[in-house]
């Protein structure tokens, strides 16, 4: 399936190159051709890349992490990253960037800051162990094709509907010929969706059958990753690193919460370094919400996980293998000393990512 979409979108940049260059014999192929050649440039398979906004550091500035990272990623038995990008998002993951396809960990803060360390170390194993070869969805032949499908009905999405119409005074000057062109407006921009329906029908129907192929696969991969982690962290802090998932929401709505007392509540003389005490706030703040809320039951521990939905059943699945599989003990563990090499090669990345979140907010 993912060769075919390639194969499609290259006939569709040849077909569009022989129609707008050979084809100005009449005025429609041209006009046909630069359609094909739009559809295959935001269907092209493309690389990777950084974020150039977010704070990226590598093994040169951070030492005792990237020895960390190291050691997980061969426990994980996966390619160690080449660089580590921080973000506001409650979430980790690993994106393979630039043409020779490098490995950069994507560490969100929060999540950082609100996990305990032996919980910090599972949720590092399992993002490593999520992008190893067995998952197709990250390589780069499939991967890339899902790439290019949703890029390509992003581009022919159908555009959102005005919320009001607009209304018009019928004794204002030129009330007819305004109404009159917002109804040939209407008229176009509803022949413009019609055309437009089957390539995004045909776009989404292939995705979703491109993702329902690859769904076996992903899901064996989030079971290795969620085995690695218990061989790296203990499989007791594997088990609590996934069930903290489900304090995304809570820790991304404290966030903003202090973002906005930071800006319009609190004044500090003197010049103001707001954000140095946000990652110790969230850090508490999370340790509030696991000593005040007891375990849910096995397909209540994730928001949206309900009958039906597919990602319930399996963050269900994988709780239950983590319990009723053999214990691991930690084979990476933290100490004092450690987390504090990490902290003080963090400092800098803190301060940017905080800087953010106050300036932003949060996406909630």
């Amino acid at each position: 399936m993912a060769g075919a979409v390639h194969l499609v979108t290259a006939g569709l940049f040849l077909i569009g190159l022989q129609l707008t260059v050979l084809g100005f014999r009449t005025f429609f192929q041209p006009v046909i051709g630069l359609l094909l050649l739009a559809l295959a440039f935001v269907m092209r398979p493309r690389p990777g890349r950084l974020d150039p906004d977010a704070p990226t550091v590598r093994e040169g500035d951070a030492p005792a992490l990237f020895a960390l990272l190291h050691r997980t990623a061969d426990i994980a038995g996966v390619r160690r990253v080449d660089a580590v990008q921080f973000t506001a998002d409650f979430s980790v993951g690993v994106l393979h960037y630039g043409l020779r396809r490098r490995r950069c960990l994507v560490l969100g803060l929060p999540l950082w800051a609100a996990s305990p360390p032996q919980q910090r170390v599972a949720a590092l194993a399992q993002a490593l162990g999520r992008s190893a070869p067995r998952n197709v969805r990250d390589g780069a032949f499939v991967g890339s094709a899902l790439r290019s499908l949703t890029a390509g009905s992003r581009a022919v999405q159908e555009g959102e509907p005005s919320a009001t119409p607009p209304r018009i005074s019928a004794v204002a000057l030129g009330a007819a010929a305004v109404a009159d062109g917002a109804r040939r407006f209407d008229a176009r921009s509803r022949k413009s969706e019609w055309l437009l329906w089957i390539p995004r029908t045909v776009l989404a129907a292939t995705a979703r059958l491109l993702l329902w192929l690859t769904e076996p696969a992903a899901r064996r991969a989030l079971f290795k990753a969620d085995d690695a982690s218990a061989r790296a962290a203990s499989s007791q802090a594997a088990l609590a690193a996934l069930r903290d998932r489900r304090l995304a929401r809570a820790v991304g709505v404290e966030m903003h919460r202090l973002a906005i007392e930071k800006r319009t509540i609190v004044e500090a003389p003197g010049p103001p370094a707001p954000q140095e005490d946000l990652w110790d706030l969230v850090h508490a703040h999370a340790d509030r919400l696991r000593s005040q809320e007891t375990p849910p039951p096995f397909g209540r521990d994730t928001p949206g996980a309900g009958p039906g939905s597919t990602g319930g059943d399996t963050y269900t699945l994988r709780i239950e293998r983590l319990v009723r599989a053999p214990q691991h003990p930690a084979t990476i563990t933290l100490d004092g000393p450690g987390l504090a090499r990490i902290r003080d090669e963090l400092a800098g990345p803190r301060q940017t990512v905080a800087r953010q979140v106050l300036r932003d907010g949060v996406q909630l």
